[in-house]
């Protein structure tokens, strides 16, 4: 009998928890098979079976938070393995940061909410096999190494015909019964990362104090530049010049002026980052993640962009590792990305400050005496009043608005 561990995935994650198993006692599993979720503060994570084997023992129930190391589940070894191989031994492999989902290139979609091992996968793409002519006879239907052999042996299962059934006179239905008013409504559990994140975001808003500033910026320079570029960048690079890589880009510079924004607090020390990693929140369904454009400062803006493009798509396709969430020291986010115009971020700590780029909108300004159409935005910035004061925020502010309200409209290129 061979005890399992909880894995490290990533190298600053010290627990984990067990968000959903996916094989239960009595379940034989292959190596690489998937054999729970498990949920960090930066990843949720597939982990999969070390060996060949009968799982015979559950440890840890869904829900439960461990520590790395930690005995999870007991599995008894096919073949000759030794019954008192260590499990950090087990776990070498494992042990590696692993992605939030299987990141196994031209696979097949899976098709609601069946899951598909590694190894399964593999399988049904080399043989370009339709996974809904498949049987599974997994756990809970799941579609396992032997299901995919058999079909390839014996070919697709013939579906039974339905039975004509003899129509019977339906019984009277039962009125429902009324709920009372504490009973109406849905119950949600709260788990995996959304309970990760509600954790987070509590301990921000009770430990931080949060202090907020807002400015407005003439964007109409940017989105000339923006404009005339957009067509010939996409069509070159393959991906989207956006609004937003013009402000990350800005910020990355205007931190290099102002490093105390680009610092952490760790109880009564202030560490001041010599690298400027920006984080940068990206939405998947109910799930937020914030991964990290790393030493952004030294990026072009094409390089920001692709920066971007990369990880908001590997965000929405559940491919983000711990190293792509680890190191930030500064958060950007686009919130006018939804159409809002004016927000109050809240702090990504132990970061000290995190700054809201809000939808830019077309409206009539003074300049002058004159009044003249021009795109505005607003830049809204919350910092931590325990390191930072309003005099270096409003500077730091009014540095990024100059960046923007200077670019030239007229540059012939933008790389």
């Amino acid at each position: 009998m061979t005890e399992i561990t909880m894995p490290k995935l990533g190298e600053s994650v010290t627990e984990g928890t067990i968000e959903n198993w996916l094989v239960k006692v009595g379940d034989h599993v292959s190596e690489y098979d998937p054999v729970c979720e498990v949920n960090t503060a930066k990843v949720t994570a597939e982990v999969p079976s070390v060996h060949d084997g009968v799982i015979t023992e559950i440890l840890v129930q869904e829900g439960e938070t461990v520590d790395v190391g930690a005995p999870i589940y007991k599995i008894e070894v096919d073949g000759d393995a030794s019954a008192d191989e260590t499990a950090d031994s087990n776990n070498d492999e494992a042990q590696t940061e692993a992605p939030v989902k299987n990141e196994q290139p031209a696979m097949p979609k899976q098709q609601g909410d069946r899951r598909l091992s590694p190894v399964v996968m593999r399988l049904i793409g080399e043989h370009n096999i339709n996974i809904d002519e498949l049987d599974g006879s997994g756990f809970n239907g799941r579609i396992t190494k032997k299901d995919v052999e058999k079909y390839l042996a014996d070919g697709p299962v013939k579906k039974a015909e339905p039975v004509q059934q003899t129509a019977v006179k339906p019984e009277p239905v039962q009125a429902p019964k009324a709920k009372s008013s504490n009973e109406s409504g849905e119950s949600i559990k709260v788990s995996g990362i959304r309970k990760e994140i509600a954790k987070r975001m509590v301990q921000s808003k009770t430990e931080i104090p949060h202090a907020w500033l807002m400015m407005e910026v003439d964007a109409t320079n940017l989105v000339n530049l923006r404009n005339k570029h957009k067509a010939a960048f996409k069509e070159k690079e393959g991906y989207n010049l956006t609004f937003f890589s013009f402000f990350v880009k800005a910020v990355s510079e205007v931190l290099k002026d102002y490093p105390i924004l680009n610092s952490s607090w760790d109880g009564d020390t202030i560490t001041v980052h010599d690298d400027i990693n920006l984080s940068i929140a990206v939405a998947n369904e109910d799930k937020l993640f914030v991964p990290v454009i790393k030493n952004a400062d030294e990026r072009s803006l094409t390089g920001i962009a692709k920066s971007i493009s990369t990880l908001a798509n590997k965000a929405r396709t559940n491919k983000l590792t711990g190293d792509d969430m680890a190191g930030g020291t500064f958060t950007v986010n686009n919130t006018g990305a939804f159409g809002s115009v004016q927000s109050m971020g809240i702090i990504n700590q132990p970061q000290v400050a995190i700054l809201q780029v809000e939808s830019i909108v077309k409206k009539p300004v003074f300049i002058g005496d004159m009044l003249a159409a021009r795109h505005m935005v607003n830049l809204c910035l919350s910092i931590d009043h325990r390191v930072l004061d309003g005099l270096v925020a409003g500077d730091f502010l009014k540095a990024v608005k100059e960046k923007i309200e200077n670019l030239d409209p007229d540059a012939v290129s933008v790389y």
